[in-house]
């Protein structure tokens, strides 16, 4: 299967640009804008759509199984998934793999993402203003707004921090 052009191109600048500390964390020139609405599938076959997450505050997080910044962060998803589901936090895995929906639900699985993951196309891609590298992450609002992003792995209690701004 030939990946998607913006898919490649994002996977490719991966490669190209690791972000050194400097360049972690929130991207200064980022302002709040209403998130695009989107439709993907899971890894078995499954549609999930934005749409089902509306009122939640929603953790949108850009991955690959094979980006090690990207592995790094899972387990601190899943703990604040736990932590916080209940004050109405949704963590939502979006796999830019190229290895097929089977690759990400084995991975998934091992690594005990209890969240939902879903498999990126070109669309997703574009209507998040494209992603440059992995891991990318957002934070969308109760009302649909996008309040955060961040380009690259940060620690789980830092991330929190932020988060909880979001929901109260």
């Amino acid at each position: 299967m030939k990946p998607p052009p913006a898919l490649l191109s994002a996977l490719l600048l991966t490669f190209a640009w690791a972000p050194g500390p400097a360049a972690l964390g929130a991207d200064d020139s980022f302002k709040p804008a209403p998130a695009p609405a989107w439709q993907l599938k899971d890894p078995d076959g499954r549609e999930v759509t934005s749409a089902q997450f509306k009122h939640k505050v929603v953790v949108l997080d850009f991955w690959a199984t094979w980006c090690g910044p990207c592995r790094s962060e899972i387990p601190g998803y899943v703990a604040l998934r736990r932590k916080y589901a209940a004050a109405g936090l949704e963590i939502i895995g979006v796999s830019v793999d190229q290895g097929g929906p089977e690759v990400v639900k084995q991975f998934a699985a091992a690594q005990q993402m209890d969240y939902p993951v879903v498999l990126a196309d070109d669309a997703i891609v574009s209507a998040f203003g494209g992603v440059d590298a992995i891991p990318t992450t957002f934070i969308i609002d109760r009302d649909g707004v996008i309040r955060y992003r961040k380009v690259g792995a940060m620690p789980a209690a830092e991330f929190e921090e932020i988060l909880q701004r979001y929901l109260r």
